[in-house]
């Protein structure tokens, strides 16, 4: 579990608005030297860079305002494969209706997806489960399933076929340093943005939208939480052994950690397999067939259980039942997998992280330069494009009501409206991951019978998706 000393640090750090180290400075970059100045520039392009410079540039109140996205990758020529992709996210219902009012998701519709409409997670060290189903809790679909470069593609491909004038993309750009505005009052001095080649620019407001190891981050000079968690999550393209109507994400916890069906298409899901790093260096190693039998075991397997764990959850399935409340004995069986794609097999790093500022006089953070979660809920990039669409609502609200992008007021809305639904979604995230990766019977006695509970109260459960699709 999350250690209180943990939880008190992070709220503490958080609430503390004030908490700003002294920014980093170039030497003084002289007037003649900067090549060109922009309103706004993003530093960083994936998805959510990407999708920010294509939400300010659509944006008719900022039409006026010129704004630079500087990419470090090349611009590639994108093409659908038949074989899917081993890096994929699960874009909730929020993330769907940016994209569309964006008209990012028509592209996403033309190439592919998969909706997941029902999900099932269930403890490996106990029969308690808990189900979510679109049908009885969402109006619409619980998630989709997309390829990270089949979204990215899909964004370079709206902000390619859409006229905005206001928008310059540089590809390959690579950024040596920084010079940060000091303060934010009328005679305050631009940020400088300093190339590796030479060039120059200055901006009104800075975005940091590059990633969790976050150089405008790092330069704004703010304090940042963070830990490794010992583990790596190992995926893969799997194939299952019968084909079905594949809608359904599956999530099986391990004593090492969860193990996760995302599906593809009828015949084909995704793994996520969260597991401490010797093992995924091991699972990185085996055959493929040796690989499929240990993915099958990590579904299938039956783990030691603790009798008087068994004996309450028991107890507790017959209350339920008594009181006319679901106790959870009603289950599907997750899949088999018949091979893997050949290849597909990768692993990253898993960690936690949180900026105490996503804001300094000028600057921003989005995305993963600001915070960083657990791949388990899958929410990780969707807290990115929630920020997207905070930050350029609020930007838009500033200029409407005669304000400057980079008035103090706004930036700091900003910041609040985030941090109050990113770390609530960060702590929740980081405590799941401590609570399944202890197997001490009084713990998974706990987690077996809140898991339980949560199952049988509906408004609960609709309470944690609606949270989870915001």
């Amino acid at each position: 579990m999350l250690l209180p000393s943990t939880l008190r640090r992070l709220l503490a750090l958080t609430n503390n608005s004030k908490a700003l180290l002294p920014l980093r400075t170039l030497a003084t970059v002289k007037e003649e030297t900067i090549k060109e100045k922009y309103d706004i520039i993003i530093a960083g392009g994936g998805m959510v860079g990407c999708t920010l410079a294509c939400a300010l540039g659509k944006n008719s109140v900022m039409s006026n305002l010129k704004i630079l996205l500087l990419e470090g990758s090349p611009n590639q020529t994108y093409q659908l494969k038949p074989e899917y992709s081993n890096r994929v996210v699960a874009l909730n219902q929020n993330t769907k209706s940016l994209m569309n009012s964006l008209k990012i998701w028509r592209h996403i519709e033309k190439a592919r997806l998969q909706p997941v409409r029902y999900m099932q997670v269930w403890d490996a060290c106990s029969d308690a489960l808990i189900s979510f189903s679109s049908s009885d809790i969402l109006d619409d679909d619980i998630a989709y399933i997309v390829e990270n470069d089949l979204l990215l593609h899909a964004v370079n491909t709206e902000l390619a076929s859409t006229e905005i004038e206001n928008l310059k993309i540089v590809y390959g750009a690579k950024i040596s340093d920084y010079q940060l505005s000091k303060s934010d009052n009328k005679t305050a001095t631009e940020n400088i943005v300093k190339m590796s080649n030479g060039d120059v620019y200055a901006c009104e407001l800075l975005i940091g939208a590059d990633g969790a190891n976050s150089a405008v981050r790092k330069a704004m000079g703010v304090q940042y939480l963070s830990w490794n968690y010992d583990q790596m999550g190992v995926v893969a393209t799997l194939h299952l052994a019968e084909e079905t109507e594949n809608t359904t994400a599956w999530q099986r916890w391990l004593p090492t950690g969860p193990v996760a069906l995302l599906p593809l298409d009828n015949s084909r899901s995704s793994l996520v397999w969260s597991v401490w790093q010797d093992e995924a260096k091991r699972l990185l190693k085996l055959s493929d067939e040796e690989f499929v039998d240990a993915v099958n075991d990590a579904l299938w397997k039956q783990y030691p259980r603790s009798k008087g764990v068994e004996a309450c959850v028991s107890w507790m399935s017959s209350c339920l039942r008594k009181a006319g409340l679901p106790d959870g004995a009603v289950r599907q069986l997750p899949p088999s997998v018949r091979h893997i794609t050949a290849g597909s097999r990768a692993a990253f790093p898993l960690g936690f992280g949180h900026s105490v500022r996503y804001i300094a006089p000028g600057v921003a953070l989005v995305g993963d330069a600001a915070h960083r979660v657990h791949p388990l809920a899958g929410q990780g990039v969707n807290l990115g494009f929630g920020d997207v669409k905070d930050l350029t609502d609020l930007l838009a609200d500033a200029i409407y009501t005669g304000y400057e992008i980079t008035h103090h007021s706004w930036l700091e809305k900003y910041e609040s409206s985030r941090q109050r639904h990113n770390v609530p979604t960060q702590i929740a995230v980081d405590a799941l991951h401590r609570l399944y990766t202890v197997d001490l019977p009084p713990i998974v006695l706990a987690r077996s019978l809140g898991l339980q509970l949560t199952n049988a109260l509906h408004p609960l459960k609709k309470m944690i998706m609606s949270h989870a699709t915001t």
